[in-house]
């Protein structure tokens, strides 16, 4: 049985410049699969690549067994691919509702079920998205994305710029979906220990590679390990002469 979300040998980046390089990834339903790495290790354009927002270079992108042409982002959305921007694109001239409603399609309950998810977006359903916290329009860029019903939910950095309190929220409504919805999650996160402990299993990204990947809490276990993956060195490796 496939994965939710696979892509194998994928390759991509920004017009001529290779992001990313023979990236083999498989995301079961249902589970939250998180992609570390430092600035510039190609997080961001891995995601816009599965999303269809840039075309790959090589490799292939498949959801439940079926390939996605890549570069089509309305053929990625139409299989099910829903990415939330780190720069969440909103409509910050009109209120929380009518965000939602765009996407929702006219689904009553679909909205219902967001403001349920999300209660302090119900209290501010009438307002202006311009003036919600930076907390409340991450709240809403995740239900904006939840609303389409996902099979693949990717979120890049969540976590930026928020509060604890908001992020451990937001990351608990994507479980609830994942566990509920059998929606298969790849998110990008830049702090490592948040990442570890919400994911089920990470790789993580440097220079362009997968350097290391497996399950969240053996990763973390393994923090020295994680460190050397992270920061692209060799572990030291150390040796004993004895006495001159």
């Amino acid at each position: 049985m496939s994965a939710r979300l696979e892509c194998a040998g994928l390759t991509g980046g920004r017009g001529t410049i290779t992001a990313f390089r023979d990236v083999d990834l498989a995301v079961e339903a249902g589970t939250m699969h998180a992609i570390l790495g430092p600035n510039g290790a190609g997080k961001t354009t891995l995601l816009l690549t599965l999303a269809g927002l840039l075309p790959a270079q090589d490799g292939t992108i498949a959801v439940d067994g079926t390939r996605v042409r890549t570069g089509r982002a309305t053929e990625a959305s139409g299989a099910g691919i829903v990415l939330v921007p780190d720069n969440r694109e909103l409509f910050k001239t009109l209120t929380v509702e009518e965000n939602l409603r765009v996407p929702a399609r006219h689904d009553a309950e679909a909205l219902r079920s967001m403001f349920e998810l999300f209660p302090a977006l119900e209290m501010r359903r009438e307002l202006l998205v311009g003036a919600l916290s930076g907390g409340e329009q991450q709240m809403l860029a995740m239900a904006r994305a939840l609303i389409q019903r996902p099979k693949v939910l990717l979120v890049d950095e969540l976590s930026m710029g928020l509060a604890p309190v908001i992020v451990e929220r937001l990351f608990a409504a994507i479980r609830k979906v994942a566990t509920d919805n059998k929606c298969a999650v790849l998110f990008v996160e830049q702090y490592i220990h948040v990442a570890l402990q919400v994911a089920d299993f990470a790789s993580v990204l440097n220079r362009g590679s997968v350097v290391l990947s497996g399950a969240a809490g053996e990763l973390a276990a393994e923090s020295e390990r994680l460190e050397h993956a992270y920061l692209g060195v060799q572990p030291a490796v150390h040796s004993h002469k004895g006495p001159p």
